[in-house]
């Protein structure tokens, strides 16, 4: 901290606890409550259930959960793939090119989500390449919006990866891709895991490029719970939140342990 007395971090500590309580907190332990609410007409609700989280595990609503899971893993997997991919192809570029290259990855980041919606579903509209309708244009519509997370972890990571075991195994007469397998690949695996866990929590957050693109027949989970919203069925919005933050923080705890592993190998 930059505040070195311990009567200036008591009183940095008494200001910051109560603004995170209320700025972070209290949204989040009133979806929680609200979840279990019977009704709430008061400043607290005036009874509690489960039913709600009855219906949310059954129907539409598991549909929904099931669908942002795999929107989340398969698009996190495609793009750790090509992040990976691009930021270990851009180390032999020179670095004035590599720039460019990382401006280009970053552009949809630079967008807002309904922007990047709004033109996947104009640029594959019609044939050949037809998309509209499917639930492969709303993989797109993720992949284009976390790739350049993932690509950004991954060139990060690189940037911390010392090239003399690389120039070592290279020296003792490991070929390209026998360096990569058994070098570089386990020495990035830490920062490979982060980066898809972030780009799978911010797939199942997401919403603005997805509600533009989703067909029927493939509904995320933040499209459903607006759906929900939209209609007044607060209580079963709230259920559903928090069902969705609960799979992506066990889903995260889980990467986050095979992270910790990583780095220890």
């Amino acid at each position: 901290m930059l505040v070195w007395s311990r009567s200036g971090r008591l009183l940095v500590w008494a200001l910051v606890v109560p603004l995170m309580l209320v700025i972070y907190g209290l949204p989040m332990g009133v979806i929680v409550v609200a979840s279990f609410a019977r009704q709430w007409n008061g400043v607290l609700p005036s009874g509690f259930t489960l039913a709600h989280y009855a219906a949310s595990l059954e129907g539409d609503s598991l549909a929904s959960l099931t669908t942002s899971l795999a929107t989340g893993f398969i698009a996190s997997a495609v793009a750790l793939i090509s992040g990976t991919w691009a930021a270990l192809a851009l180390r032999e570029v020179p670095r004035q090119r590599a720039r460019l290259f990382d401006v280009l990855f970053f552009v949809p980041s630079a967008v807002p989500s309904v922007s990047v919606g709004l033109g996947l579903l104009v640029a594959f509209s019609h044939p050949p390449f037809l998309l509209n309708g499917t639930r492969w244009i709303v993989l797109a519509a993720h992949f284009v919006l976390i790739s350049a997370f993932t690509y950004g972890n991954v060139r990060a990571g690189l940037t911390r990866v010392p090239l003399a075991c690389e120039e070592v195994a290279s020296s003792l007469g490991a070929s390209p891709f026998y360096r990569l397998r058994r070098v570089t690949l386990p020495l990035l695996a830490p920062y490979l895991i982060s980066a898809f866990s972030l780009s799978f929590a911010l797939s199942m957050g997401e919403l603005g490029a997805t509600i533009m693109v989703y067909p029927p027949s493939w509904v995320t989970l933040p499209v459903h719970i607006f759906a929900l919203s939209d209609r007044g069925a607060v209580f079963d919005a709230a259920t559903l939140t928090t069902l969705l933050g609960l799979a992506t923080v066990i889903v995260l705890t889980a990467l986050s342990r095979l992270a910790s592993r990583a780095a220890v190998r």
